[in-house]
């Protein structure tokens, strides 16, 4: 059991996406991104299949055919796309099962969230393109509502086309936006 070096990565991970939280200006979501993996659902299976350079959730998942730890940890975190999958009403009211719109603030700690997995698990080897890299790798097989797909792609293409300070820029300025729509309608 590697619990030390698996205390450290996700420490590490999670002390990133705080400061780029804050960047954003979303300090509660900084403060309280990913404490689940301190509970001991998720910490004692993450040293377990402790990896260092990837999830352990997917060791865990290849061990045992499903990652319990993962099941806990996405139920609990609205910055994965999966936590919205849920049945859906189409327009033609049928129901289905798929992704539901998320949030901007949650789309935008999604990025962060991104941007430090990356920089974790790729160390030296980080570009500004990796986390787009790994988000257009797996475009086709997750379920994401189309506007939030939309939203993290953008911000995602920013980072890796502009620079990490364009990038932040321009997710502040969306979170803005998004502020002033929501007042505009209460």
């Amino acid at each position: 059991m590697q619990a030390i070096a698996h205390f450290k990565t996700i420490t590490r991970h999670r002390h990133l996406v705080c400061g780029y939280c804050f960047r954003l200006g979303l300090y509660a979501q900084g403060l309280k991104h990913d404490l689940s993996k301190y509970s001991p659902a998720e910490f004692l299976v993450g040293a377990k299949y402790y990896q260092g350079s990837r999830s352990p959730n997917d060791a865990e998942r290849k061990a045992t055919g499903v990652s319990l730890a993962w099941l806990h940890h996405k139920g609990r975190n609205r910055h994965h796309l999966e936590y919205w999958v849920d049945y859906i009403i189409r327009e033609d009211g049928s129901v289905g099962f798929g992704g539901n719109p998320m949030p901007l603030r949650y789309v935008a700690e999604m990025f962060c969230d991104r941007i430090a997995a990356s920089r974790v698990y790729l160390g030296n080897a980080y570009t500004d393109a990796a986390p787009y890299n790994y988000y257009v790798n797996s475009k086709g097989t997750i379920m994401i509502h189309p506007d939030t797909g939309r939203e993290l792609e953008k911000m995602l293409l920013v980072l890796r086309d502009e620079g990490e300070d364009a990038a932040f820029a321009y997710v502040r300025q969306r979170l803005r936006e998004d502020r002033e729509k929501r007042r505009a309608k209460a």
